[in-house]
């Protein structure tokens, strides 16, 4: 303006340059723009190109694929045509097109409110390797709470979706009213016509919990944008990067405890779009939420086996002892972790039976104290001693110690056994069982099986003397002389 007020009052470019402090030719210019009836002095006058004969099959090509391919392409299609010009013209034609192709064509989104009580989101995210083996991440997203839960698992099948499905019900306090997640095999069975049809343990899943499962469009994660946020952030932070540096987890127990401080730390901090922690809200979500069933739905539990006559079940061709009173009956197992847990349907619903860490074919898991009535485990079993006729009834009959006297007797081979027994029977009517069961004890731990010996033993004890440090009997040393004195004489 201060351009055009100094050719108005000069009548003349030189003298309104002077005044105005620019060139000549800019006042010209101004003028011109200005009695041409307006324009922006700013936008410069575009001037011919080489690749203007070839605009049209640019926008042609961008148009058929598009808006997606690539500026190089292009470029070869035009040098074919007769195009003299260099690639870099080339890219900036691409890109003005492909700009003006998405300008009619961008996404727009209606926002959404969400209602307390009403959707629950769920996706997977690639987790962490642990010893060289590929982890998942369940990640789970309560639309107006914004609350959070991050389960880690091996795998993605069924059984391991319906589990972090309970599992986080159980977390939330209650089942919403939908639940939406993605096209896997696990919850779509297939399209026909774009209809989604469901996979029918999935849909029997949602009517034990009460709720109706959907799932987003193919192909579109952005139609559950907030799960595919948690899963952005989970990953960003659990996964070990070089962003993050954080170090590689040991084993699976130390990720679920890193992905439970995770939605603790998460879920406690003001949401940037409510102002609000997640944890609060969730407490007010509650009160719309449906009540959850007390057990959890079947496949939840796992693959279904039946307990042997050896109180084992079979799983991944391993053998996995239960404790007793399962033999012949149904039971569930399922891998947690590393874990294989054994769940059994008992009066009061679903309860786990044995858990064991999960193992490989030829290497059973059986625990001894699964069976109680066989001790020792694999070692060998000690005979125990029952009476047949009226003679080994009346020695058994006088304690312990004889039935430890008689093991060891029979172990050395001892002679004369039933003589002796007949003997120590003797010895309880005079002096009594107990005194008699005490020396027959002795005799046992030190291995005192001679005629003799049972008497001297009860000599000792009747005349008050202590037992003292107990002597094996060992004819590996003997105080007998011998001639080994002269095996070096006139050597």
């Amino acid at each position: 303006m201060e351009i055009l007020e100094a050719y108005d009052l000069t009548g003349c470019v030189h003298s309104a340059g002077q005044l105005a402090g620019c060139d000549p030719k800019t006042v010209q210019r101004y003028v011109a723009l200005r009695d041409a009836g307006g324009g922006d002095p700013f936008v410069r006058m575009t001037r011919p190109k080489l690749i203007d004969a070839f605009l049209p099959k640019v926008e042609e090509l961008v148009e058929a694929s598009k808006g997606k391919i690539r500026a190089d392409k292009v470029h070869v299609r035009l040098v074919g045509m007769g195009f003299t010009g260099t690639e870099r013209t080339t890219r900036r034609a691409v890109a003005a097109a492909k700009t003006a192709w998405r300008a009619g064509r961008r996404r727009t989104y209606r926002p959404w409110v969400p209602e307390p009580g009403l959707w629950l989101q769920f996706d997977w995210g690639d987790g962490p390797r642990i010893g060289g083996r590929r982890t998942s991440l369940f990640c789970a997203w309560l639309a107006w709470s914004r609350f959070r839960v991050v389960i880690p698992t091996w795998d993605q099948t069924l059984g391991t979706l319906i589990a972090c499905l309970d599992a986080t019900l159980r977390t939330l306090g209650g089942a919403p009213t939908y639940l939406l997640g993605d096209n896997a095999r696990t919850v779509t069975v297939e399209h026909i016509a774009g209809v989604a049809v469901r996979h029918p343990m999935v849909v029997a899943a949602g009517r034990h919990y009460g709720l109706t499962v959907h799932t987003c469009e193919p192909f579109d994660p952005e139609s559950k944008g907030g799960v595919e946020a948690t899963v952005k952030v989970a990953k960003a932070d659990l996964v070990p990067t070089e962003t993050n540096l954080r170090g590689e987890y040991t084993s699976f127990a130390e990720l679920a405890v890193a992905c439970q401080a995770w939605g603790t730390r998460i879920n406690a901090r003001p949401h940037r779009e409510t102002g609000i922690a997640p944890v609060e809200r969730l407490a007010l979500e509650r009160q719309r939420l449906h009540p959850l069933p007390t057990d959890p739905h079947t496949t939840v539990l796992g693959e279904e086996r039946l307990v042997g006559d050896d109180q084992t079940v079979r799983f991944g061709s391993v053998r996995y002892s239960t404790p007793p009173g399962h033999v012949d009956t149904r039971v569930w197992c399922r891998v947690v972790g590393d874990e294989l847990a054994i769940v059994a349907m008992g009066p009061a619903g679903t309860v786990e039976i044995a858990r064991h860490t999960l193992s490989t074919p030829g290497n059973p898991r059986i625990v001894d104290a699964h069976y109680p009535h066989h001790p020792g485990g694999n070692h060998p079993r000690p005979p125990r001693p029952r009476a047949r006729t009226k003679a080994e009834a009346d020695f058994l009959a006088i304690g312990d110690g004889a039935r430890q006297w008689l093991i060891e007797a029979a172990a050395t081979g001892a002679a004369r056994v039933r003589s002796k027994m007949a003997r120590a029977v003797e010895f309880a009517a005079v002096l009594g069982p107990a005194r008699v069961d005490q020396a027959l004890g002795l005799a046992a731990a030190a291995g005192r099986f001679a005629d003799t010996d049972l008497g001297s033993i009860l000599d000792h004890l009747e005349r008050r003397n202590p037992a003292g440090d107990l002597v094996h009997a060992d004819e590996t040393y003997s105080a007998q002389p011998g001639t080994s004195g002269w095996e070096r004489f006139g050597r």
